[in-house]
């Protein structure tokens, strides 16, 4: 059945890209070539890493507080992000940016609407809307695919070093976390195939003898993931923020892995409005988020209970719950090979079709690389 509705979801996706006079599969008309690329105050040599940088430990690039500092647009826009939820930590930096006033100074009128990522496409590839907060899951590449104008142009985040957020398995008598075999295991799952978490939990199965083609999935209410695992309706889950904290420490369970560290597996996504109509307001966009990350998320943000309690109330969220997980390590930019690696983990689902796309049909760096005054 998971089968059939990604494919029924290719071909809608397909037709939509047909049928609209807004996409096809050119390259945004300008980029660092065609537009000049000046130094910006406060964001100097570690504004920028190198792409092919994938250790662990590398720190994300940083400029200093309030930089890049606004320039604001000759004309006012108004600008529409999907995201798919707005009570979720890592839409924090877009919440605070709009309650800061940090798109405003940009001259950004920016409206945040609530969207899952297979409703938001379409309108995203005809301009409806401007950029989707998601990542780029197998919808979004069948999409490209398809013929649909859309680039991943900045990062979100990776997990923090005490982060335990990704794959538990519940261990059978004799087993140690070390020596867990995962083959035909039954899997749980609230996100099913074709997300971004088939390249993380791909490689934690295949260190623990399994594979994403040999493991058995349940898709399961975000509600009865924990549950099953406990009670044995599944062998293993993927659990998320904070979930994970109600079996850590636990006898019986084992945390076998989750999303690398150092390497963002979403962000933004923008549509040919962005990326070919108004490239000054797409870089103005990532301006005020990359202040935004710079100012307010720069490191362990939750260190001070009374941006702790601020946090939670922007969320709607119980501050113990924002408390209780370690600080998401926000980070604007895309690692090299990121796309081809998350396509390799859709095509073992069964949910990619036809060959891998460059790098080039997925990913541009340079509206955050001029943001920041970077020059290759």
């Amino acid at each position: 059945m998971r089968r059939r509705l990604a494919l029924a979801l290719t071909a809608l996706l397909v037709s939509a890209a047909c049928s609209s006079p807004s996409s096809g599969t050119s390259a945004p008309e300008a980029d660092e070539r065609t537009r000049a690329i000046r130094p910006v105050d406060g964001c100097g040599t570690g504004s920028w890493t190198d792409p092919a940088d994938l250790a662990p430990d590398r720190s994300p690039a940083r400029c200093r507080p309030g930089s890049p500092p606004a320039r604001r647009l000759p004309e006012p826009r108004k600008l529409t992000i999907a995201t798919g939820t707005l009570g979720a930590e890592y839409v924090a930096p877009l919440r605070v940016a709009l309650d800061k006033g940090e798109f405003e100074k940009e001259g950004l009128d920016v409206t945040l609407k609530v969207l899952p990522t297979p409703e938001a496409l379409p309108l995203l590839a005809k301009g409806e809307v401007d950029a989707l907060w998601a990542a780029p899951e197998a919808a979004v590449m069948n999409g490209i695919r398809g013929g649909f104008t859309i680039r991943w142009v900045a990062g979100n985040f990776s997990p923090g070093p005490k982060s335990k957020s990704g794959l538990w398995v519940r261990l059978k008598d004799g087993e140690t976390a070390t020596s867990v075999r995962m083959a035909d295991r039954r899997l749980g799952t609230m996100i099913g195939k074709g997300s971004v978490i088939a390249y993380p939990m791909e490689q934690a199965l295949e260190r623990h003898g399994g594979g994403l083609d040999r493991i058995r999935y349940q898709q399961l209410g975000s509600a009865d993931v924990l549950t099953a695992l406990r009670n044995g309706g599944v062998d293993s889950a993927w659990l998320l923020d904070p979930v994970w904290r109600r079996v850590d420490g636990e006898p019986g369970y084992a945390f076998l892995g989750g999303q690398p560290a150092g390497e963002p597996l979403g962000g933004m996504l923008y549509g040919p409005s962005l990326l070919n109509d108004d490239m000054d307001a797409g870089v103005a966009l990532l301006r005020a988020y990359i202040r935004t990350v710079n100012t307010y998320f720069a490191a362990d943000y939750k260190q001070k209970e009374s941006y702790v309690t601020y946090l939670a109330n922007l969320l709607k969220t119980d501050p113990s719950i924002l408390r209780s997980t370690p600080s998401l390590r926000m980070d604007w930019e895309i690692r090299r090979g990121t796309t081809d690696r998350l396509q390799a983990a859709y095509r073992a689902q069964g949910v990619a079709e036809g060959d891998s796309l460059p790098e080039s049909r997925t990913v541009t760096r340079s509206l955050y690389e001029e943001a920041v005054g970077h020059r290759r």
